[in-house]
């Protein structure tokens, strides 16, 4: 099933990448005047008209085949099975962190009193000490200067 989707991706990468260089070779409606003042690009290698119908057709096909590209890739994705597809769902294997403190527990003990215990076989790192941070000063506003003396306006 992965080969297949790699295989859709890069056939739509691919068609996608020859239909934007088709779409800038044309040319457009506004052309045919530029070649009827003399611009000397009316005769192509395509002939006449051979061009717009060989690129027109070519990017038409091309877009048919990125729709269906597109299209496979849509139902595939949603075929998949539900479970076990997002890395968040497989990693809530854990225990639940409680809501609240035990009742067992003094509330004002510090920070590390307030980490739930997880599996006993497996060793934490103790946790550094949380040091109280000092609010800071506050600053007055500066003075505003008096309304006639100095100012320019």
């Amino acid at each position: 099933m992965n080969v297949v989707l790699n295989i859709l991706v890069g056939v739509q990468m691919l068609t996608a990448l020859v239909m934007i260089g088709l779409i800038l070779i044309q040319h457009g409606k506004g052309a045919d005047m530029g070649a009827a003042f003399g611009s000397g690009s009316a005769g192509s290698l395509f002939g006449a008209s051979g061009s717009a119908n060989f690129l027109s057709r070519t990017t038409a096909v091309l877009a048919a085949v990125f729709f269906a590209t597109t299209l496979l890739l849509a139902y595939f994705s949603h075929a998949r099975p539900v479970g076990g597809g997002s890395l968040l769902e497989r990693a809530t294997t854990g225990t639940p962190i409680p809501a609240t403190l035990p009742a067992s527990a003094p509330a004002s003990t510090g920070a590390a009193s307030q980490i739930p215990a997880g599996n006993p076989t497996s060793v934490a790192p103790a946790a550094p000490a949380v040091q109280a941070v000092p609010a800071p000063a506050v600053v007055p506003a500066p003075a505003a200067p008096a309304s006639g003396s100095g100012s320019t306006q």
